[in-house]
């Protein structure tokens, strides 16, 4: 049996009530299964003696105490109990907030096995987060380890993420019972040749030892098995995306006539760069030949495009859109926001239309009439590149021949959303297979992450940014010394050039002592920038407003911008040298990162001020310092992942990744390497995982495992 077959419910655990399967339903609980796998987050090595005199080595005290004096301070309701207490290393003091009724279990020359967090204070050796067993009068010179294992003694315990109405003994009693009832039986979810290789355990013996281990060696035995075990089983599913991503488009091979396999350029993408005042960088020119090579293949593309803000991603999905329009086929570019696709339009129309492509903008906001006559073209092949927002999947949009869908800032979008516009290739009059699909994002994703969320697609990387482009100078500046900003930003401002001021709020908040972007852009249009005009955006405000307030941002018009991160994203203003972001500290790494990416456009030189508060946390200050010493949006990428997790990293959830149970793809980052090659080449071998070696993993995938949390 495997631990994926164990739908039991709680209450069929021995001691599981009605307050505790209520309780653990809260947490997503329902199951044995996904009891047993709602692993510790920490472990108690209560199996070795630390006296008291070491409560400053370890981060807790396990040791024999004998009772010497009760004592009170306080009054009245906050009258509370100390127990003075000794072992054979030093005297210590129990403060027992709230539980006065260990006077009468703690007594004065009795013994007790002790666990508790220590500090120094007040002349004490205190705790206040403690756990006590009594032995009785015993001699002196008793030892703990001369004792047997008790239920919370002589043991390594397991500390578990709870809830409100949980707590760990209730928990560990019922892990403990659901262990007893149904690990026996398990079997190997694994091949047998990956465990006898990597040198792994048991199931059963791994689900055991991870709740409650006989001893650190083998707790570590235990997590090596079941990160493993996690990872392999993700790869595996991943891996069979990809093949199932290939099957669909098998049968395409005489249809694909793009650019050769060799990935050189078509005349339509030549006649593109000949009329371009610059060339391409080093990296776009490597990232068209791959999206060449794949277009021209017998299988639908699937890539991830990666560049650093301002690298040129628009115009290597532009060249890619050229080479669906030579086999005849549509381009789909699915922007997260209205601003943003506009914008694309607009460049789509300066660049393509002269080729004599024939682009269109599609957004929900569009009149009837218009709409009606667009959607027509568009099911009758007269448009060639399309470009917009959710629109472009909405149900009565109809493609002739799409072939590409380009889908800008991934991110921004859910698996869901992204199926949806890739079916549109399926449903088309005239191309029943799947399109080719290229991702593009600003937002670098960590090599860790790559192989996990997108390990089903080949990756471009642009690394390398237009010639001319200077980094951007960043500094930060205290709230404090914010003139000297203002007297920086003018100076910039007299020499012609443009500036955007970001807030973390749109309108004052009385719960939160912030700027906020409404009523600074008033205050700095009439106080402190009055010669110069100033506007304001954010996302509340009308499209067609925001339309407006752009372009004349762009035309220099409007000199600053007051704005929320909804300039985060494809704002392209080559004038603005400026970026002041207020309590920057209230930002994540990606959206500073983005924001300095809206400046430094041009060939002038660009600044970005980080205005912090003052009270600063120290994740605070972490984060700002990898903004101020870094500006590889790779390598910020990489520390965001250690400082926030890889499940909060921002797109993530959406993107289809699984919250892991214990592993950790940048700290288990080789393993991850080993499982991928594991199951890319078990797949490979065997893609049907027909042969009697793979015939476990096959039924493990075969059921519905109640406790995943895979969203794929």
């Amino acid at each position: 049996m495997f631990l994926r077959e164990l739908t039991a419910a709680i209450d069929h655990i021995r001691g599981a009530g009605p307050k505790s399967i209520h309780t653990l339903a809260r947490m997503g609980i329902t199951s044995v299964a996904e009891l047993l796998c709602h692993y510790p987050r920490d472990w108690e090595d209560r199996s070795r003696e630390i006296p008291l005199k070491d409560y400053q080595k370890y981060p807790s005290v396990c040791t024999v105490v004998r009772v010497l004096a009760h004592d009170w301070f306080g009054f009245g309701r906050m009258k509370t109990l100390k127990v003075h207490v000794e072992d054979q290393s030093a005297r210590g003091v129990l403060v027992c907030f709230n539980r006065p009724f260990l006077e009468k279990q703690l007594v004065p020359g009795n013994y007790y096995r002790l666990w508790g967090r220590f500090f120094y204070k007040y002349g004490d050796i205190q705790s206040t987060d403690f756990e006590i067993e009594a032995l009785g009068a015993l001699p002196e010179d008793d030892r703990p380890g001369g004792r047997p294992p008790s239920r919370n003694f002589g043991r390594i315990l397991p500390v578990y993420p709870l809830s409100a109405g949980l707590n760990q003994g209730m928990l560990r009693r019922l892990v403990g019972s659901a262990l007893e009832q149904y690990a026996a039986p398990l079997e190997d979810e694994l091949p047998p040749g990956i465990i006898q290789r990597e040198g792994l355990a048991s199931k059963a013996r791994a689900l055991r030892a991870i709740h409650f281990p006989a001893s650190p060696e083998e707790l570590e035995l235990a997590r090596k098995t079941l990160i493993y075990e996690e990872l392999f089983y993700l790869e595996v599913m991943v891996g069979k995306r990809a093949l199932e991503r290939r099957q669909g488009g098998e049968g395409r091979r005489e249809e694909r006539n793009g650019p050769g396999k060799s990935g050189e350029f078509s005349p339509l993408q030549q006649r593109l760069l000949e009329r371009l005042p610059f060339s391409l960088t080093p990296g776009q020119m490597g990232a068209i030949a791959e999206i060449n090579r794949d277009m021209a293949g017998p299988f639908p593309m699937a890539r991830l495009l990666q560049g650093d803000v301002g690298s040129g991603k628009t115009l290597v999905s532009f060249l890619a859109a050229l080479g669906a329009v030579e086999t005849g086929g549509q381009t789909a570019l699915l922007a997260p926001t209205e601003l943003l696709a506009r914008q694309h339009a607009e460049n789509a129309g300066v660049l393509l239309e002269p080729l004599g492509v024939r682009p269109a903008f599609l957004t929900g906001n569009l009149r009837a009439a218009g709409r009606s006559l667009l959607l027509k073209a568009l099911a009758a092949g007269e448009i060639d590149l399309v470009i917009g927002t959710h629109a472009l999947f909405s149900r009565d949009v109809c493609y002739k021949n799409l072939r590409l869908v380009v889908v800008d800032e991934q991110h921004r979008f859910g698996v869901i959303q992204r199926s949806l516009i890739m079916d549109k290739g399926q449903s088309s009059l005239s191309s029943p297979g799947k399109p080719d699909l290229l991702m593009m994002s600003a937002t670098p994703i960590p090599r860790t992450l790559a192989l996990t969320v997108f390990g089903d697609l080949e990756v471009s990387i642009i690394r390398d940014l237009p010639p001319g482009r200077k980094p951007v100078k960043t500094h930060l500046a205290r709230e404090s010394n914010e003139d000297k900003v203002y007297g920086f930003v003018r100076k910039e401002l007299a020499a012609g050039r443009q500036a955007y001021f970001v807030y973390p709020l749109i309108e004052e908040n009385e719960t939160k002592d912030l700027k906020d972007a409404v009523s600074m852009a008033e205050r700095l249009g009439k106080e402190i920038f009055p010669q110069y005009p100033t506007a304001l955006i954010h996302s509340r405000i009308d499209e067609e407003e925001k339309r407006r307030i752009m372009a004349e941002f762009r035309r220099g018009d409007i000199r600053i911008l007051a704005a929320t991160s909804v300039v985060e994203v494809g704002v392209d203003v080559p004038n603005a040298t400026c970026m002041v972001i207020e309590h920057a500290e209230r930002f994540g790494l990606s959206a500073l990162h983005q924001l300095r990416g809206r400046v430094g456009r041009g060939p002038e030189q660009a600044y970005c001020f980080l205005v912090y508060s003052e009270e600063l946390t120290e994740e605070g200050k972490t984060r700002l310092k990898v903004m101020l010493e870094n500006s590889d949006g790779f390598i910020i990428a990489e520390e965001d992942l250690k400082l926030r997790g890889p499940g909060q990293i921002a797109g993530i959830e959406q993107s289809g990744y699984l919250s892991l149970g214990i592993a950790d793809p940048l700290r288990d980052a080789a393993e991850l390497e080993r499982a991928r090659n594991d199951a890319f080449a078990m797949l490979e071998a065997d893609p049907g995982l027909l042969l009697p070696e793979h015939l476990r993993v096959a039924q493990v995938l075969s059921r519905a495992p109640p406790f995943s949390k895979v969203v794929l």
